[in-house]
């Protein structure tokens, strides 16, 4: 399974960020290619305590719900997200791709036995579990638009 603790994993994402075009089409939801590319570099701020997002409770937030949810079951196309990873958008693609690789570089750096932060909807997650869910993420908005 694909994870941001992997080297070439995040290599590939930053490479297919880069080919993608600010002007790409979605093939569905309503981002635009630089609103996802906040978001989702946003979502990576929220994993790391950068980008404090509100919990949101529920079933999500328990095992093996937020496992069969997070890392084998299809995600749906344009599920709710947190309000504050929808609330910014990318105006300089080149500055923004930038700024997703050093997101994923400062990432990579932490401690993933350490400390971090709860999942707003699957809770309690642990540094693999950011790491798998993180490339995940990134994976699907990515196939959004086809990169």
């Amino acid at each position: 399974m694909h994870t941001l603790w992997n080297t070439d994993d995040r290599a590939s994402i930053v490479d297919r960020m880069t080919r993608l075009s600010p002007n790409a089409t979605p093939a569905w939801g309503s981002f635009n290619a630089p609103r996802m590319l906040a978001h989702v570099t946003d979502a990576l701020r929220m994993a790391t305590g950068d980008l404090p997002v509100a919990p949101r409770g529920g079933p999500l937030a328990f095992w093996p719900i937020n496992s069969l949810v997070m890392f084998y079951l299809p995600w749906p196309k344009s599920a709710p997200t947190a309000p504050e990873l929808i609330a910014r958008s990318t105006t300089d693609w080149t500055a923004g791709v930038e700024e997703l690789r050093s997101t994923l570089e400062r990432f990579a750096s932490r401690d993933r036995s350490g400390a971090w932060p709860a999942h707003p909807a699957f809770g309690e997650i642990g540094g693999e579990g950011w790491g798998r869910l993180g490339y995940r993420h990134i994976d699907h908005h990515l196939t959004q638009f086809r990169g």
